[in-house]
């Protein structure tokens, strides 16, 4: 059983190194420092990523809900950095709908995602506002038109007062991409990693994408990051190369429930079981009723 005091102990024992923020060495030689901001379960759980230099500062994702964008947008104006970047690397609307406060108070900002990911926002943007509109009210967008679309940028660098920070596209998972800053030591994981919630399965339908995705997981263990920052988890779950170990089990945990799984009900208490004190437990309900086939889902 894989449980969030499993997971605290895992930490403890990868050691100070793997829970190194902005205050590491890493980050004090490199010039570069990095924030977190978790937004909890009201706003799906997302943690949008802050890098900022000696003057500029990039911000890596937006959340769901208006005010997570308000409330970000007074935490980046007290760094007293310019923003010079807003990079979106997923298409799901917990990723940039929180978008336009921020651009509003940084209207110098370019928001940017890659072509595949700009082309899945467009696609699916008015039927996200459909399902969310209501439920979200004014704590959300109300039409496409008040949606920040960002513009495509297939360039494989960003930049931080000259630091270069790489974006990874994922092998073999279609519009899947996290950050890798070489003087940080540091992984942005975006929609690819997750840390004290249930993990968000109903976008990888197949066999073969959930596999996939467990090789990009290996591929970032292997890199041996000094920081792993999640981009779906609880304000206090633990950040390092833990949660790409947790969400590595996940899924393969998930699998093998699958497998003797008769229906999505089943599955659900198989992996509740196996993760008794997680959040997120919609992100199971569906994802369990998308892989055993009782749902439609994208």
């Amino acid at each position: 059983m894989f449980t969030r005091r499993t997971v605290m102990k895992l930490t403890a024992a990868a050691g100070a190194a793997t829970l190194m923020s902005s205050t590491g060495s890493k980050a004090a030689e490199a010039g570069l420092t990095w924030t977190h901001y978790p937004a909890g379960e009201t706003g799906f759980n997302r943690a949008p990523v802050l890098v900022t230099g000696e003057t500029e500062a990039l911000l890596i994702d937006g959340g769901f809900t208006l005010s997570d964008g308000r409330k970000l947008a007074e935490e980046i104006k007290a760094t007293g950095k310019k923003l010079t970047t807003i990079y979106v690397s997923q298409s799901d609307p917990d990723f940039y709908f929180s978008l336009r406060p921020i651009v509003e108070a940084f209207p110098d900002a370019r928001v940017i995602a890659a072509s595949a990911t700009v082309a899945a926002i467009n696609a699916n943007v008015e039927k996200k506002i459909a399902t969310w509109g209501p439920q979200l009210g004014d704590n959300g967008p109300k039409s496409v038109d008040e949606v920040v679309i960002p513009a495509v940028y297939d360039e494989p660098t960003l930049s931080v007062d000259g630091h270069e920070i790489s974006i990874v596209t994922a092998e073999g998972l279609a519009n899947r991409r996290y950050l890798w800053s070489e003087d940080l030591q540091a992984v942005f994981g975006g929609v690819m990693i997750f840390s004290d919630v249930h993990v968000w399965v109903a976008d990888t339908q197949t066999k073969e994408q959930r596999a996939a995705w467990v090789a990009n997981l290996d591929a970032i263990i292997a890199r041996n990051p000094e920081v792993v920052v999640p981009g779906h988890m609880t304000p206090d779950a633990p950040l390092g190369v833990v949660a790409v170990e947790y969400t590595k089990a996940y899924l393969l945990a998930f699998e093998e429930e699958l497998a003797k799984a008769g229906n999505s009900a089943e599955l659900i208490a198989a992996m509740k079981a196996r993760f008794p004190d997680l959040g997120g437990v919609a992100n199971l309900e569906l994802g369990a009723k998308v892989a055993t086939g009782e749902m439609k889902w994208g």
